[in-house]
């Protein structure tokens, strides 16, 4: 008996000491993350776990289903797209690169999902030097008014960058101004089209914009992002400008 009691001291010993040097180096690890600005300990997973009843992060067996569906569809719609426009691509980059002999696309650094940056493709719609945003070619207004130059990020979503529906894709600079949503924005990734851009384009203020990105991501489903999709291609049928402006 002596000798188990004695290895019990000795494992519980070991764990205790464990437990020490475990607290000891996480409480250091935040300490550095929070000097650096950063959260070590992927804060968009300890929102997720708040938040369970909140979707899309709900833990639930059917909303893990979704997701892959929602990701698999991604796939398919944006391959699918891109084969069927293929001929309108090519003839589009054909023309811009034939109106000033520049780069066909644009890339813009936006925040993705995790907090991961990526270059957000657009068909570049202003002149190869162009200083200021009010050199906009004719070919490049003509890209704009019709949404085609958003076109490109069907790649983007086809590299799991993007979503087909998803919150705008934002700058690092602009997360701030989600405040204690900022996390949940980063649990998803950005969208083609999303909630505020069916609910009134630019004539929203930035904070509304924001506010239906939350929206969308508490009330996420399935079915919201095909009636988000429907409303997205019914206006552009119809040629109203749905999607926001490029920003160049």
């Amino acid at each position: 008996m002596k000798i188990v009691t004695s290895v019990t001291d000795i494992k519980l010993a070991l764990k205790q000491a464990l437990a020490v040097i475990s607290g000891v180096c996480l409480t250091e690890t935040r300490m550095a993350g929070k000097n650096q600005g950063v959260n070590p300990t992927k804060p968009w997973r300890d929102f997720a776990r708040v938040r369970q009843e909140r979707r899309p992060f709900n833990s639930s067996q059917s909303h893990r289903i979704s997701r892959i569906l929602k990701r698999a569809l991604d796939i398919i719609i944006a391959a699918s797209v891109l084969f069927l426009l293929s001929p309108l691509l090519l003839s589009v980059a054909v023309i811009i690169t034939l109106s000033d002999w520049g780069p066909v696309f644009n890339s813009h650094r936006r925040l993705g999902h995790k907090g991961k940056e990526f270059g957000c493709l657009e068909f570049r719609t202003t002149r190869a030097d162009a200083t200021a945003k009010a050199q906009v070619t004719v070919v490049g207004d003509i890209l704009r008014r019709s949404s085609l130059a958003k076109l490109p990020q069907l790649i983007n979503v086809l590299l799991g960058q993007m979503s087909l529906v998803g919150p705008r894709a934002i700058t690092k600079e602009e997360l701030s101004r989600y405040g204690e949503h900022a996390y949940a924005y980063m649990a998803v990734r950005p969208g083609l089209t999303g909630h505020w851009q069916t609910s009134g384009r630019n004539d929203l203020s930035y904070q509304n914009r924001v506010s239906l990105d939350v929206e969308y991501l508490s009330k996420w489903t399935l079915a919201l992002d095909f009636a988000i999709m429907a409303k997205t291609l019914s206006a552009l049928l119809s040629r109203q400008a749905l999607l926001p402006r490029v920003d160049s």
